[in-house]
């Protein structure tokens, strides 16, 4: 056979196979709704979830098979996980023969995720029936979600977020589908996620954007850049689902945000403003939220400068002071918890006087909060702060796996670093217990004796300094 006759004959079989496809094509086109019900019997057999089209299904063959569905609803337990105004797809026909499903594109406009755990650890999307697991490989070019919302919600822990206006585009997916195998180990793709704002409980992040690359199981996302509390805030994710247990690796930094938009969280009333720089560096593994609690190491560290406090002028309570239930320590070291890492800690108390003092402003030169995680527990490192004529310093750890004080001190020291009143808060985030301020017993005389004049203590007194750290004394 010649090779102009081989040509030929290809080029007829090529034709009367490209007429047949455009005649199928055109039939589908009229009349894909047929089919509709018979679609959505294959989608649910597959995902072992219901899933239902409430508007139109458009099929097409060329160049490739492409799916057009409207008012897509994919659910379980009588509950939508997945929903989408319009869902389109785009599957190679070739590699189904091979039993591999080859998705050259999906596309969802705007779509709403909801995934809850409940107390139980199982998932929304657990399959309700046993999916006939037909395909064992999966390649997935690109996928795209616009203008959607992402919920999650924790019956367990009581924590989840919500994702709003977010677009993901996601690309070179491939999940090889072995039996009993962790799906994320066996996961790769890289993807870009743009979000207007994401809330996790009283946070309020904004103009969030992640880049992401991974393969079987191993994950990067760095950069994540975002806006908190008026400040820019960037990092890195690291996740390993290779592992026999998840391992997760964190860095965070937020620069210049503003501590009145942090305070706003816990009362309308404008109490402080500046700005501080927050950084956090942990490590953590587990498969739940209090697993991750338990394992969390790593270090935090909270600093600002010139930061200025209204409705009290510390200097000057401090030098009235006449007893020691006049003024309040713990109220006013609601600064050493400024940040992301204080929204849990001052949850459950209202600290009360620094919201309702009305006299007088103070300046506080130095913010210093340095802190060092062990198994979920964030034990103080060097923590004070200066006012113009005073110090405060702070000893004890915050427990975040049991959300409880540990045996927390705050102090007023003198030029040595020796307390000259303090006060201890125990017990719960939720429901504290604060005790009274109180002298230390190496101080002799009545309180009234502690001071010459503005915040200056008898130098002859012997003491055991409690405070040695990077918060000089002012001048």
């Amino acid at each position: 056979m010649s090779k102009l006759f081989k040509r030929f004959l290809f080029v007829i079989v090529g034709l009367m196979g490209l007429f047949i496809l455009v005649s199928v094509a055109r039939y589908f086109f009229v009349d894909a709704n047929i089919y509709k019900t018979r679609f959505e019997k294959t989608a649910s057999d597959a995902l072992g979830m219901d899933v239902q089209i409430g508007g139109g299904l458009k099929i097409a063959f060329l160049p490739g098979l492409h799916v057009k569905l409207h008012d897509l609803h994919i659910g379980n337990r009588e509950m939508d996980v997945v929903s989408a105004k319009e869902a389109s797809l785009a599957i190679s026909l070739l590699p189904l023969i091979k039993r591999e499903v080859r998705i050259r594109r999906i596309a969802l406009q705007n779509p709403r995720i909801t995934v809850k755990r409940d107390r139980y650890g199982a998932f929304n999307f657990g399959k309700r029936q046993a999916a006939k697991e037909t395909f064992f490989t999966l390649v997935l070019k690109k996928i795209s979600l616009s203008d959607g919302v992402f919920i999650y919600q924790d019956e367990e822990s009581g924590e989840g977020f919500e994702m709003g206006n977010f677009n993901l585009d996601v690309r070179r997916l491939r999940h090889v589908g072995v039996h009993n195998a962790a799906f994320m180990k066996k996961l790769s793709f890289t993807a870009e996620l743009t979000c207007r704002n994401i809330r996790v409980q009283k946070l309020m992040l904004s103009d969030v954007k992640v880049t992401c690359k991974g393969k079987d199981g191993i994950f990067a996302f760095n950069p994540v850049t975002m806006r908190l509390f008026g400040g820019q805030g960037s990092g890195s994710v690291g996740v390993r689902f290779s592992d026999p247990v998840p391992r997760y690796s964190v860095r965070l930094s937020l620069s210049k945000f503003r501590i009145e938009e942090y305070l706003k969280t816990l009362s309308a009333k404008k109490v402080a403003a500046g700005s501080m720089d927050f950084s956090a560096n942990l490590s953590m593994q587990g498969n739940t939220a209090k697993e991750l609690k338990q394992t969390a190491t790593g270090e935090a560290l909270l600093r600002g400068e010139n930061l200025t406090l209204y409705g009290h002028d510390l200097d000057r309570e401090y030098s009235r002071f006449k007893s020691s239930q006049n003024f309040n320590l713990i109220d006013v070291g609601a600064f050493f918890f400024a940040g992301p890492i204080g929204l849990a800690v001052t949850k459950g108390y209202n600290f009360a006087s620094l919201f309702q003092g009305s006299k007088g402003s103070s300046s506080i030169g130095m913010l210093f909060s340095d802190w060092k995680v062990e198994r979920g527990i964030a034990q103080e490192r060097d923590v004070a702060m200066a006012t113009k004529k005073n110090r405060m310093a702070l000893k004890g750890g915050l427990n975040f796996v049991e959300e409880r004080f540990d045996n927390v001190t705050i102090a007023l020291i003198d030029a040595r670093g020796c307390a000259r009143l303090q006060q201890r808060i125990i017990g719960p985030f939720r429901k504290p217990v604060v005790e009274k301020p109180s002298v230390p017993m190496s101080l002799a005389g009545p309180v009234i004796n502690l001071f010459k004049k503005a915040g200056n203590l008898i130098t002859d007194e012997k003491c055991e300094v409690f405070y040695s750290g990077s918060v000089t004394a002012p001048k």
